[in-house]
């Protein structure tokens, strides 16, 4: 249990029955675990800030409907999953002007690992991770941000599931299912990054534009399998 489970209740009472104090501290308490999820889940994106102020604005108005106050926290951080899904879908629904502008816009997901890596000093595996990151869908990344609150200790595995709607069995297979994707990830990263390339997966991703892609990762990740040449790339 977190240490400030038990005021949480009281909190929201307060902040239901209109005390403006009580609806300020939750947006304090809450606010950098809500920025953690979104920015994660979205990897950094320009729409991080928009995502995070319509989630916390949604979850004040709504508090008249949150039936057992202690459920905070999970039903808090399931409104920003909605809103992430529904980010995600309107950018995919966004009308685009051509191919060449859609070529010419930056990966934010990459800047936002390329930010994470520079300010945090990461180097070795950690710094492995954050680029194997890149090579998850959407889902991924987002089930992805909740697991690393559930590892820093800002989420239960009980407000996890929550959160995604299913029960706590399901979720942890999902959990590791994404954990396996991930690690696929890191094996993608070392195969790539290794000097000389293997030949044949120079070959294999020739008419790679150069960008992550789950559907790359599961090609280059096959040819690993495959490959003496490559086969001490494999996880450890």
């Amino acid at each position: 249990m977190h240490r400030d489970s038990e005021h949480v209740p009281e909190l929201v009472s307060a902040a239901r029955a209109g005390d403006a104090r009580a609806r300020e501290r939750l947006v304090e308490d809450y606010l950098p675990l809500v920025y953690n999820v979104v920015g994660r889940a979205l990897d950094g994106h320009a729409d991080v800030d928009d995502v995070v102020q319509d989630t916390m604005f949604r979850a004040l108005d709504g508090l008249g409907g949150l039936r057992e106050p202690s459920r905070f926290r999970s039903w808090l951080v399931a409104i920003a999953m909605n809103q992430v899904r529904r980010r995600w879908n309107d950018r995919r629904q966004a009308p685009v002007a051509s191919l060449e502008r859609v070529a010419e816009r930056p990966d934010p997901a990459g800047d936002f690992v390329d930010l994470t890596i520079l300010r945090l000093g990461l180097s070795g595996q950690r710094r492995e991770v954050a680029e194997a990151t890149r090579w998850l869908d959407e889902a991924d990344r987002a089930l992805l941000s909740l697991w690393w609150q559930e590892v820093s200790g800002r989420l239960t595995r009980a407000e996890l599931a929550e959160a995604l709607g299913v029960p706590a069995r399901h979720a942890a297979v999902r959990v590791q299912r994404t954990k396996a994707r991930l690690e696929t990830g890191r094996v993608v990263v070392r195969a790539l990054a290794a000097k000389p390339r293997c030949a044949v997966l120079a070959r294999l991703t020739a008419g790679w534009d150069g960008r992550p892609a789950p559907v790359w990762r599961k090609r280059v990740a096959r040819h690993v399998r495959g490959c003496r040449a490559c086969g001490g790339h494999r996880a450890d």
